[in-house]
């Protein structure tokens, strides 16, 4: 299948590198068009209010790839329309560092977003995120994206995973379905982990942002609040404190339906 990746940790993220390397492994023909520093957060932001710049370059990546100055749909728009030398398949949106479950999650994800930008296109479209903890992601973040060797044993295998369940799931969708499935990988994720569908967990959002600083600035500081999730229906969080990869299918042209 020939396939359009994007994310929304920026092209040098170890998650894009190992889901590249397991999809051409597993014979796919890839194209990376990927922001070029971190947008997590950032939603379904385009950037009105500036010229984008795009350039090719090797990255070591072992396709063609491309470096976006801008967002993850800025990417994925401007990929499809500019860069690509052919209408892609699908377009896969990851893996990210941290899990996108959970309304809050899915609503703000770059990830989430750069996948319903392929929707939006008219494209089959498949949002990857890998759970880690606290700990493990804060790790991460400092020591640059060096995830270690035990870390990244994790990664290869949820890449694995992604490389055989993605490119399925997107010969299924019709074109022009505005479907984005949305994939999360447990952590660890084991080499035989199920498959389950899920619904979001319903978990509201509360004080996103710290108390006013002397400097009147609020810092950015994610928590949680009441789980007002539906029983006896599985979440996307249930399922990955299972071992679960979880499956959630977000189905855009029902929004607003009677």
């Amino acid at each position: 299948m020939r396939l359009l990746v994007t994310n929304d940790d920026g092209v040098g993220s170890v998650l894009l590198r190992e889901l590249v390397r397991a999809l051409l492994a597993a014979g796919h023909e890839a194209y990376v068009v990927a922001p070029k520093a971190e947008q997590s957060w950032i939603s379904a932001a385009k950037s009105h209010h500036r010229p984008v710049a795009s350039a090719q370059a090797d990255r070591g990546l072992g396709c063609p790839t491309w470096v976006v100055d801008g967002t993850p749909s800025d990417s994925v728009n401007i990929a499809i329309e500019h860069l690509l030398p052919c209408r892609p398949e699908a377009v896969i949106s990851g893996i990210n560092i941290g899990v996108n479950a959970s309304l809050g999650f899915i609503l703000g994800s770059g990830t989430v977003a750069g996948a319903c930008e392929g929707a939006l296109h008219g494209l089959p479209a498949i949002a990857l995120s890998q759970s880690f903890s606290v700990a493990l992601y804060e790790e991460l973040k400092r020591k640059g994206g060096d995830p270690g060797e035990d870390v990244l044993a994790v990664i290869r295998m949820s890449a694995g995973h992604a490389a055989r369940l993605a490119p399925d799931l997107a010969a299924r969708d019709s074109a022009r379905c505005f479907i984005v499935h949305n994939l999360n990988f447990p952590y660890p994720c084991a080499p035989d982990a199920q498959l389950r569908r899920t619904v979001p967990a319903r978990i509201l959002s509360r004080g996103l942002f710290g108390a006013r600083a002397p400097d009147g600035a609020h810092k950015f500081a994610f928590k949680t609040g009441e789980d007002l999730s539906p029983e006896p229906l599985l979440t996307d969080l249930a399922a990955l404190e299972a071992g679960f990869i979880s499956h959630t299918v977000l189905d855009y042209s029902k929004l607003g339906s009677i």
